[in-house]
Parts: C-alpha cells; sequence; structure tokens
C-alpha cells in the first residue's frame, strides 16, 4: 500500500532554515532587461487606464523569452525545488505603491490565476496592522501580533513589501518534508493521525469539511495545516478534538518551532516571496509599528491558482481561494 508515506522525503524540498540561509540559490534578482520588459507591460496597462485587480493576462502581452524563462523557473522552482523563492530587484525610489503592486499582478497572472482570499471577494489583500485585537473577527494578519506557522487556502501565496514595520514582523519559513521527517523519526507512533482527516474552517463551501494534514498521491506529498482553523473547524461541528490529536497537533508545532527548521528573513521594500501551500508554511514574527499611518507596515498579498501545481487525492479537497 502507498496510501501513507512511511520513507524520509530526499528531494530539495526537504531543507533546513540554518542549512540554506547563508545560500543565495532561492533568490531571483531582476536584471536591467527583466526590469525594463516589467516597465513595458506597467506602460500598457497605464496607457488603458487599468490598475490591479482590474486588468488580465491579455492586457500586458509578454513575449521575451529571458522574462518567460524566469517564470517557468520560478514555477518549476515552486513545485519540484524547495517550495519557495523570494524576487528582488524592483525599486521602491522608483515605482509607487500603485506601480509595484500592479508589477506583482503581472507577475502573478504569467504565474497562474489569482483566487479570491476573503469573503469580501478580494484577490488582492493587504497585510497591515489595522485589526481590532478586541474582536474574535479580525484575521492575525490585521494585526502585528506573532502569525503561527501556517498554509494558506490556495496552490501558491505571494506576498509584495511596501513597507517594513519600524521594528520586527521577520517572515518565517518552514518545509513540510523536513517536519514530516522529523515525525517520521521520533514519533512514528502518530504518524497514521496526520493522514486521518479533520475539521477545518473555510475549506468547505457551507462550512468546515474534512481534510487530513498530510497526503500522498501520485509520489508526492502534500501538507496543510491551519491549527486555528482545525480548532474553529471542530467547534462549529461540535466534534471534539480527541487528546491524541491534540498531541499530534503540539507535536507538529513543536518541531516547526525548532530554531535550526526555520528560515527567517526581512522582505525589504520592492522584495517579492512566493511560497507553495502544499510545500510550505510561513510565519510572520511580531512588530512594533510607527505612529503614523503612512509609515506603517504594509504587504500586498496574492493567492494564487497554478497550472503545474501537483495533482491531488480524492480525499484531500483542493482549495483555491474562499468560496463566495
Amino acid at each position: 500500500m502507498d496510501t501513507i508515506l512511511t520513507q524520509p522525503i530526499t528531494e530539495k524540498c526537504a531543507w533546513l532554515g540554518q542549512q540554506i540561509a547563508k545560500k543565495d540559490d532561492w533568490i531571483i534578482r531582476l536584471d536591467p532587461h527583466l526590469i525594463s520588459v516589467l516597465d513595458g507591460a506597467l506602460k500598457a496597462i497605464q496607457e488603458k487606464d487599468l490598475h490591479a485587480p482590474n486588468f488580465e493576462k491579455s492586457d500586458t502581452p509578454i513575449d521575451d523569452l529571458a522574462f518567460l524563462k524566469m517564470i517557468n523557473d520560478v514555477s518549476e522552482e515552486l513545485e519540484n525545488g524547495y517550495g519557495f523563492i523570494v524576487i528582488k530587484g524592483l525599486d521602491p525610489s522608483v515605482y509607487t505603491e500603485q506601480d509595484l503592486t500592479d508589477i506583482f499582478y503581472i507577475l502573478g497572472l504569467y504565474l497562474g490565476m489569482p483566487v479570491v482570499q476573503n469573503k469580501e471577494g478580494q484577490r488582492l489583500g493587504m497585510v497591515e496592522n489595522v485589526g481590532d485585537l478586541n474582536n474574535k473577527q479580525t484575521r492575525v494578519y490585521q494585526t502585528n501580533e506573532n502569525l503561527p506557522f501556517h498554509a494558506d487556502l490556495s496552490d501558491v501565496v505571494g506576498l509584495l513589501c511596501i513597507r517594513k514595520a519600524m521594528s520586527g514582523g521577520e517572515s518565517s519559513l518552514v518545509s513540510f518534508a523536513s517536519v514530516y521527517n522529523t515525525i517520521l523519526q521520533e514519533y512514528p507512533e502518530y504518524l497514521a493521525y496526520y493522514y486521518h482527516p479533520a475539521y477545518l474552517n473555510h475549506l468547505g463551501k457551507e462550512g468546515p469539511a474534512l481534510t487530513p494534514m498530510f497526503s500522498y498521491w501520485n509520489g508526492k506529498l502534500a501538507c496543510r495545516y491551519l491549527r486555528k482553523y482545525i480548532e474553529t473547524g471542530h467547534e462549529i461541528m461540535n466534534v471534539p478534538m480527541s487528546r491524541v490529536q491534540i498531541d499530534a497537533l503540539d507535536i507538529f508545532d513543536e518541531i516547526s518551532q525548532r530554531p535550526e527548521y526555520r528560515l527567517d528573513m526581512m522582505l525589504e521594500p520592492g522584495d517579492i516571496q512566493l511560497c507553495n501551500n502544499y510545500v510550505i508554511m510561513h510565519s510572520r514574527q511580531s512588530f512594533e509599528d510607527y505612529s503614523e499611518k503612512e509609515k506603517r507596515r504594509k504587504l500586498v498579498r496574492l493567492w494564487l491558482k497554478v497550472p503545474n501545481a501537483r495533482e491531488l487525492a480524492p480525499d484531500f479537497p483542493g482549495k483555491n481561494g474562499y468560496s463566495l
């Protein structure tokens, strides 16, 4: 039977932060030629008086071979490499906030299809410290608190940094494969639980739906983890979590938070981070913001459905964005 993967994952996606922190092969630096291609695409939509997310790929036709190769390289790295990439080279002193957002959206359109991120139907999410901590409906990304490790409900998540916080706010990534390998080595008796369905809030159109955390299909492991959504899903369905379920989540969190597993980075203004949600968990450290609103930390978020995403098993329901 090949329902459960019982061998360690040895591919490039099974990395430790301490091993790759000093490498730069997960960074793409836009050269002058690629910048000029993006400038041309930006000019094309400006001439049509269009701005993200209100334009399509057909509004910005790009046939430049170097650009298309970069898009292919990014897609390949997300699916079959580290599972993430950081793109640098957009100078925030040259572009307005709208320009940066439009370029980010152009890149997104060439990588895949932007999908809805929230019940308001937005395809561009603004990650800002604007939420009320006393309101339970406030999503953590709208505050300055630490954002626990999780994966979003899309094939790929992209973040564009517009402004940094006054202090803190580093982005952290962890490899699902490395966490899986450690569970296999240290807690093999818990492995089957992660393949057992649990209720996940926001996964179903009408409410929580069942999904395992791990799914092995066609030779690839796919992962999905949002602890708060699992706990909320079980509360909504009035199905208490068992002690072994809670233990398994605690084990998963403890491994994920080991310092050597994390790759910490400070996204600078103009930087773009892209992550495969079936391969990578991401988080954000707490931060202290400026008092002036115009200086406060701000990132723009994209959720993408991509054409080269791994095939998912029937009992691991696909999810690309919110169902309206």
